[in-house]
């Protein structure tokens, strides 16, 4: 049985990525939440990660005595070893496609993730306002983002971005839970795009397990003092 070892689901977007693909697919999987009480070497998360990997990072994949790391190697592993669910397009050229828009968000998008991180269980408009506002950064890569799914959808007539779900369509599904977060705007194609990555059934887990965490980690939101739970408390 594959072994998946995941940091908070609300917070871990690279976790994410494996976990939207493996429950998508319907890969049989053991799963492993692993609390973020800091990335230190001496916090608890990291010494039980290093344990089991050599980065001391998530996502892990262990699968019989193949362990796997980084989630780009994940992915592509999880292609081979199940071919029959292709996870990535069939035909070569498309393969390709898929490949460089999934490599190109796994090498950038700096400033969007550096100022818009994952948290799937905030609400921000406010702060995604200022972001939009003041980080052209993050303007130019929601512009980019923006492009490829505009080309992708306009290429296969969707509903997914090369037509039937693939591993594109994980690896992206992070930036469109922070796309709802900030409420960044995105022209109508785009954002019905994001609307049904929401709604497919890997999502809706990862995102209804994120929610019920209700750990709040104030090294991860320097934004808000609490999270939406408790200040209903």
């Amino acid at each position: 049985m594959i072994k998946f070892y995941t940091g908070n689901k609300n917070y871990s977007s690279w976790s994410m990525r494996v976990g939207v693909l493996l429950a998508q697919a319907q890969i049989p999987h053991e799963e492993t939440v692993l609390r973020m009480d800091g990335f230190g070497p001496d916090s608890n998360f990291k010494r039980q990660l290093r344990a089991l990997s050599p980065t001391g990072k998530v996502p892990l994949l262990v699968d019989g005595d193949t362990t796997v790391w980084e989630s780009l190697a994940i992915v592509e592993y999880l292609a081979e070893r199940f071919p029959e669910k292709h996870l990535w397009p069939q035909e070569r050229a498309e393969r390709a496609r898929a490949r460089s828009v999934v490599a190109e968000l796994h090498a950038g998008f700096g400033a969007l993730r550096q100022h818009c991180s994952m948290s799937i269980e905030a609400h921000l408009p406010e702060v995604g306002a200022l972001i939009w506002r003041d980080q052209t950064g993050v303007r130019a890569d929601v512009a980019r983002v923006v492009e490829i799914f505009s080309d992708l959808l306009g290429r296969h007539g969707g509903p997914m971005l090369f037509g039937d779900f693939s591993i594109a369509d994980a690896y992206y599904a992070p930036m469109c839970m922070r796309f709802a977060t900030y409420e960044l705007p995105l022209p109508q194609q785009v954002q019905a795009y994001v609307e049904r990555v929401r709604q497919l059934p890997g999502v809706k887990a990862w995102v209804d397990a994120a929610r019920a965490e209700n750990d709040f980690l104030a090294f991860e939101e320097p934004y808000r003092l609490r999270s939406a739970s408790a200040r209903r408390d």
